[in-house]
C-alpha cells in the first residue's frame, strides 16, 4: 500500500529485486557487488543528474581532487592503474565512467530520474518509490529493498554563512559546489574563505593564473603535505603482478591509516608536533604557529592532505597567502576583518562547507507513518532501526569512503542470499533493549556535521549499533559476522511467505 499520494498521476510503473538511488561511487559499486554475489536478483539505478559520478561529476572547481588515496579510495575490485595517489576529479569521474561500462553497469541506469518519496508496506513486502522523470512525468517503482547510495551531502547547495554586506560586494562571490564554468579570474585577487579541504585545493590551483590568493581562516587546520605519487607502489607494479602490486599498496595505506588514527587518538601531541614539523620543512615557525596549529587534537576534524606541499609551495612563492582573522563585514572591493585590517579582492569564494543530507532527502514512510532519521538508531553503520529492507552507504570520516561502501555493499549481499535461503522477505533491525543509551552517530568536530546532528540518527553504547571508524573490525565484522543479531526477518503476514503474484510487465529485467 502506498502511504505517499503522487501529482500528476502516475505514468508507468516497474519492479525490480533491488533498487539503487544514486550512480557515483557508491552506487556503481553496489552494481558491481550485486551481479557478482547476486546475479539472480534484478536491479536499477536511479541517478536524478544525467551523468555517472556523483560528487566527482557535480563539483568542478579548480584542482578539485581526493583527499584520500586512491589505493584505497579505488575499488577493490577494480585496480587503481593511474600514476597519482591523490587524484584529481576528472580523472575519478573517469575512472568510476569505465568501471561502469566495463561491467556493464551504465546500461542499468535511468539518468534524470530524482527520487522523491519511498514508502514500505509490511504487508505487500515492497518499498513503492516515486520518482520525478527525464521529462517531469510521474513514474513509479516497486522493489524488494532499496539501497541508497545518494551520499551525505545535498546536491542543491552548499553551506554559506550569512555574511553582513555581502549584496555589496562588487565583484563575484562563488560557492565551489556551484562553480560557474565562465568564471574568469586571471590576474584578479582572490579570497577563499574557509580552510578545509576544499580552500587547501582551491589555492593553490587558482594561484597559477591569478593575481593573488588568500585563504582566509577563523582559526587553523591540520594540513599535512604526501607524496603526489606513491614511490612504494610504483616499485611495486614494476615487479608484481598489477592485483597482486595494488592488493599489497591498499592494505599497506589501509594500516598505515589505521595506525597514524589510532596514534592521534592515543598520543595527540606527538602527532600534533609530527604534523607541525612538516609544515616547517616548507615555511617558516612563526607563520606556522599562527596559522597552522590548531587548538583541537589531529583527527578531531579531517585531516587536509596537499600533493608535495603544493599549498605551502605557492605562499613561499608569494602567489598565496593565509590570513586567520573572523569576518566583520563584507565591503563593495573585499573583506574587512574583526581586526580592522581590510583585504581586497575581485572574487571571493566561499569554501564554508557542506550541508548534511540523509538519504538524498527523501522522504521516507514505513506502513503509513513517516520516518524520522534523528529518532532512529544506526545499525551496523548502514541500517535504521524499525525501518525494513533499507540500507545506506556511508564512508569513513578517518579513511577513505570506499573502503566502508565495499563492505556495506558485501553485507547488503549476504543478507540478501541469508533471506532467500530462510525464505523470508523482510528484514527489520530491532532494538532489543529501547533504553539503551545513545550517542550522536558521529564522534567528529567539523562544522558541517555539528549543523546537522538534529537530522542524523543516533548510534548506540554496543554493537550492532555502534559505529566504528575501523576498517579491520568492519571487514570481521561484516564479511563473516552474524546476520541475526537484532535482526527480525519475516513475512507479509497474508502472503504466509509466498511471494505475491507480479504482471509478466512485472517480472521483466529492469535492463
Amino acid at each position: 500500500m502506498d502511504s505517499f499520494a503522487a501529482d500528476p498521476p502516475i505514468t508507468r510503473t516497474e519492479h525490480v529485486d533491488v533498487l539503487i538511488v544514486g550512480a557515483g561511487i557508491s552506487g556503481i559499486g553496489a552494481g558491481w557487488h550485486l551481479q557478482d554475489k547476486c546475479p539472480d536478483k534484478s536491479f536499477a539505478i536511479l541517478e536524478a543528474r544525467d551523468a555517472i559520478g556523483g560528487t566527482w561529476d557535480l563539483f568542478r572547481y579548480p584542482g578539485i581532487r581526493s583527499d584520500s588515496d586512491m589505493y584505497t579510495f579505488g575499488y577493490a575490485f577494480r585496480p587503481w592503474l593511474e600514476d597519482n595517489a591523490l587524484a584529481d576529479g576528472p580523472l575519478i569521474r573517469k575512472y568510476v565512467t569505465e568501471v561502469a561500462a566495463d561491467f556493464g553497469i551504465d546500461r542499468k541506469i535511468r539518468f534524470k530520474h530524482r527520487v522523491a518519496r519511498a514508502a514500505w508496506s509490511s504487508a505487500e513486502a515492497l518499498w513503492t518509490v516515486d520518482v520525478s522523470g527525464p521529462a517531469g512525468e510521474a513514474l513509479r517503482f516497486t522493489c524488494g529493498f532499496l539501497f541508497m547510495c545518494s551520499g551525505y551531502y545535498d546536491y542543491a547547495g552548499g553551506y554559506t554563512p550569512d555574511f553582513p554586506g555581502a549584496d555589496t560586494f562588487k565583484g563575484a562571490i562563488v560557492h565551489p559546489q556551484k562553480w560557474p564554468e565562465d568564471l574568469d579570474y586571471a590576474g584578479k585577487r582572490v579570497i577563499v574563505v574557509g580552510s578545509g579541504a576544499t580552500a587547501v585545493t582551491l589555492v593553490p590551483a587558482m594561484a597559477q593564473t591569478a593575481a593573488h590568493v588568500t585563504m582566509l581562516q577563523r582559526s587553523p587546520t591540520y594540513i599535512a603535505s604526501r607524496p603526489a605519487k606513491d614511490p612504494i607502489a610504483h616499485a611495486l607494479r614494476r615487479w608484481l603482478p598489477r592485483r597482486m602490486a595494488y592488493s599489497m599498496t591498499r592494505w599497506k595505506n589501509v594500516l598505515f591509516g589505521m595506525y597514524f588514527f589510532r596514534m592521534c587518538k592515543s598520543a595527540p601531541d606527538k602527532v600534533r608536533a609530527f604534523i607541525e614539523k612538516g609544515v616547517r620543512a616548507y615555511l617558516p615557525a612563526e607563520m606556522v604557529e599562527k596559522h597552522f596549529t590548531p587548538t583541537y587534537n589531529p583527527w578531531d576534524q579531517r585531516l587536509c592532505m596537499v600533493p608535495d606541499g603544493d599549498l605551502f609551495r605557492a605562499i613561499v612563492d608569494g602567489r598565496a597567502a593565509v590570513v586567520t582573522d573572523h569576518i566583520d563585514s563584507f565591503t563593495e572591493t573585499g573583506i574587512r576583518l574583526k581586526s580592522g585590517e581590510t583585504l581586497e579582492a575581485d572574487v571571493i569564494v566561499t569554501a564554508t562547507g557542506l550541508k548534511l543530507q540523509m538519504l538524498g532527502g527523501v522522504e521516507i514512510a514505513v506502513d503509513g507513518a513517516k520516518v524520522d532519521l534523528a529518532d532512529t538508531v544506526n545499525y551496523k553503520g548502514m541500517m535504521y532501526s524499525g525501518v525494513p529492507n533499507l540500507a545506506s552507504v556511508f564512508g569513513y570520516t578517518n579513511a577513505s569512503w570506499t573502503l566502508k561502501a565495499d563492505l556495506i555493499c558485501e553485507y547488503v549481499c549476504r543478507l540478501l542470499k541469508h533471506m532467500d535461503a530462510q525464505g523470508v522477505r523482510i528484514c527489520t533491525p530491532r532494538l532489543a533493549d529501547p533504553d539503551m543509551p545513545r550517542e550522536s552517530w558521529v564522534d567528529f568536530s567539523s562544522g558541517y556535521f555539528q549543523r546537522a546532528l538534529h537530522i542524523l540518527p543516533k548510534q548506540g553504547a554496543r554493537a550492532p549499533w555502534r559505529l566504528h571508524q575501523n576498517y579491520a573490525l568492519d571487514l570481521v565484522n561484516l564479511r563473516f559476522g552474524a546476520v541475526d543479531d537484532e535482526m527480525v526477518y519475516a513475512n507479509p503476514p497474508a502472503a504466509a511467505g509466498a511471494a505475491p503474484a507480479r504482471t509478466a510487465a512485472e517480472r521483466a529485467p529492469a535492463a
